[in-house]
């Protein structure tokens, strides 16, 4: 797989929160609380053993190696045919609403499957995904769709950057497959995946930085557990999913229990 990473060099990021705006627009994210594809957080001023680092945390779905958000999502499987964009080479998996690409190692969502059930936000230790609860596949008995940072594949497919790294006043974001010269230069130069003890599920996203600032970004940033509770959220979407929809197909008083069996599966 030619997995395709960023690398974030806080030497240059100056926190002007042009990538998150430029993201927000580009897909028409919705203006509430907690909603964004694309984020930055101002970390500091604060000692580290390397000195007071003030920096910024600008953040992103990691396009895991080993994404949690994949396993836990409950949409029944198709088959789906993948194409290696260079080879032109083929394979046909079957997969849930979300997925990771086999070629390109991206994870994306098919939004006309997803059952907006949150299995999947709740599973990313990252906090890299929210539910829109504005749109929802309602034949699905939906109530919302998952949505989070897709490192803007539509436009890298037309030949452009991310709209992050296209927008970035700094040139602080560095996007391209693993083996592409400036990203396997950071690599080999020690840039950081945030990852702990407990979190080693392969993000692809990279930091570069002093060590100061790396330490600061680690301290505060670097998720210390996976989340337990997106099992059950996931399995009771799979099991509430397909009795609400027969329960809305039988008038007013199966209309009454898909409302009682929706509010049951939201406090999963």
């Amino acid at each position: 797989m030619n997995q395709y990473a960023m690398v974030i060099d806080l030497n240059r990021c100056v926190g002007c929160h042009a990538c998150a705006v430029a993201c927000r627009a580009e897909w028409q994210v919705p203006v509430k609380e907690g909603w964004r594809r694309n984020w930055v957080h101002r970390l500091g001023p604060a000692n580290t053993a390397h000195g007071i680092s003030f920096t910024f945390y600008p953040g992103l779905c990691n396009h895991c190696d080993r994404p949690a958000c994949v396993a836990v999502c409950p949409a029944d499987p198709v088959d789906m045919t993948f194409t290696d964009a260079k080879t032109g080479q083929t394979k046909t998996m079957k997969v849930a609403a979300t997925f990771k690409d086999p070629f390109n190692g991206t994870v994306q969502i098919d939004k006309t499957r997803c059952l907006g059930c949150g299995a999947c936000r709740d599973a990313c230790p990252y906090g890299a995904r929210y539910v829109n609860t504005e749109v929802a596949n309602k034949d699905l008995g939906g109530e919302g769709i998952a949505d989070k940072c897709t490192f803007c594949m539509p436009r890298v497919e037309a030949g452009l950057q991310p709209a992050c790294v296209q927008t970035c006043i700094a040139d602080a974001r560095i996007f391209g497959r693993k083996d592409a010269p400036e990203i396997a230069k950071y690599l080999k130069d020690g840039a950081k995946r945030l990852e702990s003890a407990n979190v080693q599920i392969g993000p692809n996203v990279y930091y570069a930085g002093a060590a100061k600032d790396l330490a600061l970004l680690d301290a505060t940033s670097t998720p210390k557990t996976m989340p337990e509770a997106n099992l059950r959220r996931s399995l009771l979407a799979g099991l509430v999913r397909p009795a609400r929809k027969k329960a809305e197909k039988v008038g007013m008083a199966g209309s009454l229990l898909g409302r009682l069996l929706a509010q049951e599966e939201n406090k999963g």
